[in-house]
């Protein structure tokens, strides 16, 4: 070929235009996944990789295309890190509707900081933090993230879909590992993976194509008994040097026991104490109560996150000089100062949380998120909580109670249970005083006592010892008076064996009852209408599960000038289901009515055919509560 072909061909070649291949294109998503959806997963790849007892690797690939604003927090991802756990990489990118690269993710626009702040003096763990959000929708965004693990000791599961306005084009999830070392695997509601056997190392796999989520029903069971999942635990592991074996919670607790080895010394000073405080005390309830309030008195709570302080505690001998520990920390030190007088307590790891689904017995592994101490006493149990300075002794809340938790010995681990409270226990009790005038102002005096889960009633038990202000703007949140000017507030704390909250309110009530002409309409509810009504569905899926027991009794004695009399009295109610009960009284007496409600509602599994009943009994439940009362005025 001659020179000036080669030149010609060259100039032809660099003036033909260059197409990038558009990448996730919105118009290849089958119409079926984006209908009622607010995003699709089309690509979500987990692979596990284990090499040996102290080296694991995670790849994450994730390509969500967005449709629009209610989706929008799936434009961020978080990945957290420490010094067991690094991350190789971490790559982004967004793309248009159209698959055109928009966006590429700069290493200084991903933001590092702690995983946890404001109350940790110790900590390695952290998190990277990238955001891809646009302002035009539909986009798509793809994150790409490996992270090398220094520990076998928790192996990532899998979760089919957290979200049911999400649905799924490709979701893969593998795991490889030397046969040596095969892991456990519990599945639910999944099919058995497909298996890539090999001589030394082996893979298993699942994947799931064109997947459309089924809606969430409230009040159901936890989302890990619904949703098609897989957990998955090592049999052996090795954690900051220390191996151990997770195949039964007796194992995983003769572990737990050795990182306690060596950690339970007490200075001499403090062992006096000890002994000293509890002279006399005639039981082991009353030392083990003794012991607890020198542990808050004297302690205070700090999160430990540093290496194998993530999971190992402080030696009691620091937390003794220092004044302060996280969980682990704290309740290795009431154990130390229970054995100084012969008590036997035990370090007790839980899964704590309100609404947190309680641990899987029946297959050991890492799913404990704090520590308790539990002592036996008889045929009952002492229960603590040891990051609490005012905590009632031997009262488990929301946080921690009905629920299993791992108690640790040397000899293992042992399941036990945490208290439930009945409806009797958790209790409220308000009794009230209202003086109505003519115009419909009133005065009331209102004393409330809260006993049981219901201490806890929106952070009451925290609101307790705090300054007037806070308390001020409790009772402003918690009051359920269209408008009213607060007195005065007096709160006490009662930390009997089922601990109660005292509330003394003094209140002027601005136009509490309405006027009209010669008529004064009066809602004798003061404070407690229930306004709450599930959302009716025919065709319920799953059992209901009720969270909680209580009972709540209201006595309100209202008194009216000498020139109001009833003119309309409603009819007392009383409402049976199995849910629960609902019962209301009226008495009129010389100017006075004495208005009594009381409710119990009862926790429990309940089958989905009756759903309706639940529904019909709020409903009836919330027309008796808002219910009003007329009264004439004779002048």
């Amino acid at each position: 070929m001659k020179p000036y072909h080669l030149i010609l061909s060259g100039i032809l070649l660099l003036s033909l235009p260059v197409f990038a291949e558009n990448k996730y294109p919105v118009s290849e998503i089958p119409d079926s996944l984006k209908s009622g959806m607010y995003a699709v997963i089309r690509e979500d790849q987990t692979v596990i990789e284990i090499f040996s007892l102290n080296k694991s690797v995670e790849t994450v690939h994730r390509v969500v295309t967005i449709l629009n604003e209610k989706a929008k927090s799936y434009a961020v991802e978080v990945v957290s890190y420490d010094k067991s756990r690094k991350i190789s990489y971490f790559r982004g990118t967004a793309y248009d509707a159209v698959g055109k690269e928009i966006k590429k993710l700069k290493q200084s626009e991903i933001y590092d900081q702690s995983a946890i702040s404001g109350f940790t003096l110790y900590e390695d763990d952290r998190i990277k933090r990238a955001d891809l959000s646009q302002v035009t929708y539909p986009y798509t965004v793809e994150f790409e993230y490996q992270i090398q693990n220094d520990h076998l000791y928790s192996i990532p599961g899998f979760q089919l879909y957290s979200d049911d306005e999400v649905s799924i084009e490709n979701i893969n999830y593998s795991v490889s590992y030397p046969k040596v070392l095969t892991p456990r695997f519990k599945l639910t509601l999944m099919p058995a993976g497909v298996k890539s056997p090999g001589e030394v190392r082996e893979t298993i796999s699942w994947t799931f194509k064109n997947f459309k989520p089924k809606k969430f029903e409230p009040y159901s069971r936890p989302h890990s008994e619904l949703i098609p999942n897989i957990k998955t635990a090592p049999s052996q592991f090795e954690y900051g040097g220390f191996q151990g074996n997770m195949v039964t919670w007796k194992e995983y607790g003769k572990w737990s026991n050795v990182l306690m080895e060596g950690r339970q010394e007490l200075p001499a000073a403090t062992k006096e104490k000890v002994i000293e405080l509890t002279k006399g005390l005639a039981t082991p309830e009353l030392k083990v109560k003794a012991i607890y309030e020198f542990l808050q008195n004297k302690t205070r709570y700090v999160s430990i996150q540093e290496g194998i302080g993530g999971m190992q505690p402080f030696a009691a001998t620091t937390v003794d000089n220092n004044g302060y520990g996280d969980c682990k920390a704290l309740s290795n030190y009431m154990v130390s100062l229970l054995k100084v007088v012969g008590i036997k307590g035990y370090y007790t790891r839980i899964r704590a949380g309100e609404n947190e689904p309680d641990i899987d017995l029946v297959f050991s592994s890492h799913q404990t998120n704090h520590v308790v101490v539990s002592v036996p006493n008889g045929k009952d149990t002492l229960w603590m909580e040891c990051t609490s300075q005012t905590a009632p002794f031997n009262f488990m809340g929301a946080f921690t109670g009905d629920r299993s938790a791992v108690m640790i010995d040397i000899d293992g681990g042992k399941i036990v249970k945490t208290p439930v409270y009945t409806a009797e226990q958790n209790k409220q009790t308000r009794t009230a005083k209202v003086t109505v005038d003519v115009l419909g102002n009133a005065k009331a005096q209102v004393v409330t006592t809260y006993k049981g889960l219901q201490y806890e009633n929106n952070n009451l038990s925290f609101i307790l010892g705090n300054q007037f202000e806070a308390q001020k703007k409790w009772v402003q949140n918690n009051t359920d008076i269209p408008s009213f000017t607060i007195n005065s507030i007096a709160m006490a704390d009662r930390k009997n064996k089922i601990p109660s909250a005292i509330v003394k309110l003094d209140l002027t009530l601005d136009r509490y009852a309405s006027v009209s002409g010669k008529r004064v309409f009066l809602s004798p509810n003061l404070m407690n209408k229930t306004s709450f009504i599930p959302q009716k569905n025919t065709q319920r899926k799953n059992e209901i599960v009720w969270p909680m027991n209580y009972t709540d009794i209201d006595t309100i004695i209202y008194t009216f000038p000498e020139n109001l009399y009833p003119e309309f009295v409603p009819t007392p109610a009383k409402i049976t289901s199995r849910f629960g009960e609902y019962e209301t009284k009226f008495d009129f007496n010389e100017g006075k009515l004495v208005y009594i409600r009381k409710m119990k509602v009862l926790k429990g599994v309940y089958p989905k055919e009756s759903y309706n009943e639940l529904v019909e009994f709020y409903k009836s439940v919330t027309k008796a509560d808002n219910i009003k009362l007329v009264f004439l005025n004779k002048t």
